[in-house]
């Protein structure tokens, strides 16, 4: 059954940044169902789509003893996931911004390709037709769902973009905790391939029924029961705003590469995501060296992906109040402490200090992500938001080839000890690189108001 016909009225309306709202028409008139169901029908999907990253260093033990791999050659299948999931983010933003992918087909084809991207693994002992489905196959199909979901929720909630978004990106992390403890308590060689096959069959189900009703409002729509203007303005419906000000103008993506703030928040969101994705990946084979038991293993796990992803919104909340700049600051020294507490963990065996590590982990790893996509709002305008965005968090593509593939090098070469070290003094440049970033458009400096002597009274009224 189609949609209902949009003819609902509404009105144009201009705040006083010259931004247009189109306020009036209820999602029920345009959709047939209230706007909440967007938010509940991406939560489904995105966690589906989660597991495919974050429960995938879960099932690397299994994954080594079926198919003989090492382990540098098990975690570059994930890194190369991760490259495409992060890769097709800005072309995605790019057209679904001109309309020219419909949001439907969009989470379809993310379905079909990420169960497929399960089946290849479930079936193949070979580390090139791993890479070739699981990897540019699944991870393609991720990133297009993930870019779907956002994106619908963000169009969907612009008064409350950041928390809203923010909520759904975190079920990408901690939807994956009952699979992540399910695989270190029973997954092994012998049950992967029928394992998979049932997840990749629920994924596609799941995703694809989820896909087929979702629907982009009108170009600028904005809910009849906010003010734009005084929202706008940061009024008590919009308390963030005296924090973080809106964009000086409206930067196309191209204009904002050419910034010089955009290769700062790059760099960032590459150094902070190879540290995030390091730990996620990782904490399984970590914790399986410890003398404690399977218990020990699943709980730190388990811990991380739930605390990296509840806290998102946390975050969000926090920088409304204080600035984005200010809480991704702090978000990434709690990061680096973490890597310090885990090196200490792998020189102690103490399971008390990974387990501390793994919740500092998850604070630190996930709150950034949702920081970002707002600086990127708030620093290039509403226009080209998403497709600023899509640039920005393509630095995860490189971030999961430094956190990942080179990291499962280091940690054969170095032990984890050196390595979470590493990772710790990553984790300090990133936070102290926040200190660079400043509002494109506004002057670095004020013009001095100081006048010369000579110059503050003419000559021939000198006495």
């Amino acid at each position: 059954m189609g949609a209902p016909e949009r003819t609902a009225a509404f009105q144009e309306v201009r705040d006083w940044y010259g931004r247009r709202y189109r306020v009036g028409e209820d999602p029920v008139d345009l959709i047939g169902r209230p706007r909440s169901s967007v938010l509940r029908m991406a939560w489904v999907p995105m966690a589906a789509v989660g597991v495919l990253q974050y429960g995938y260093g879960a099932a690397v033990p299994a994954l080594m003893a079926r198919n003989g791999w090492g382990l540098v050659g098990a975690f570059w299948v994930l890194a190369v996931w991760i490259v495409f999931q992060a890769g097709v983010g800005f072309p995605t933003a790019y057209l679904r911004e001109r309309r020219r992918l419909d949001p439907r087909a969009v989470m379809i084809a993310g379905a079909a390709l990420s169960a497929l991207g399960l089946v290849a693994l479930a079936h193949t002992t070979s580390l090139a037709a791993a890479l070739l489905g699981y990897s540019v196959l699944g991870g393609t199909g991720a990133g297009l769902v993930y870019a779907a979901c956002t994106s619908a929720v963000a169009k969907w909630y612009p008064e409350r973009m950041a928390l809203r978004v923010s909520r759904v990106t975190g079920v990408f992390a901690y939807g994956s905790v009952p699979f992540i403890i399910a695989a270190v308590v029973g997954l092994h060689a012998g049950n992967i391939t029928p394992v998979f096959d049932v997840a990749a069959v629920l994924l596609f189900v799941v995703v694809a029924g989820a896909g087929i009703f979702f629907r982009d409002p009108p170009a600028r729509w904005w809910p009849a029961e906010v003010d734009p203007r005084a929202w706008g303005l940061g009024a008590t419906v919009n308390p963030g705003r005296r924090k973080n000000p809106p964009a000086v103008r409206e930067y196309s993506a191209m204009q904002a590469m050419r910034t010089r703030v955009m290769p700062v928040l790059y760099v960032i969101l590459l150094a902070a995501g190879a540290v995030s994705l390091f730990n996620a990946a990782f904490v399984v084979v970590f914790a399986s060296g410890f003398p404690a038991g399977i218990g020990v293993i699943a709980l730190a796990a388990g811990v991380l992906a739930g605390v990296n992803g509840a806290g998102r919104a946390v975050s969000v909340g926090i920088s409304d109040k204080v600035g984005r700049c200010r809480t991704l600051n702090v978000v990434l020294l709690v990061q680096a402490v973490a890597q310090t507490l885990f090196a200490l963990a792998a020189s102690t065996q103490s399971s008390v200090a990974m387990v501390l590590a793994a919740v500092l982990a998850g604070i630190g790893g996930g709150g950034f992500y949702p920081l970002f996509a707002s600086i990127a709002r708030e620093y290039f305008g509403e226009q080209s938001a998403f497709e600023v965005h899509g640039l920005v968090y393509s630095a995860k593509a490189l971030g999961g080839l430094l956190g990942v593939g080179l990291a499962a090098i280091a940690v054969s070469s170095w032990g984890f000890a050196v390595t979470f070290l590493v990772a710790a003094f990553v984790s300090l440049g990133a936070a102290w690189a926040t200190g660079a970033l400043q509002r494109p458009g506004l002057p670095s400096t004020l013009p001095s108001a100081r006048v010369s002597k000579q110059s503050a009274v003419p000559s021939r009224y000198a006495t």
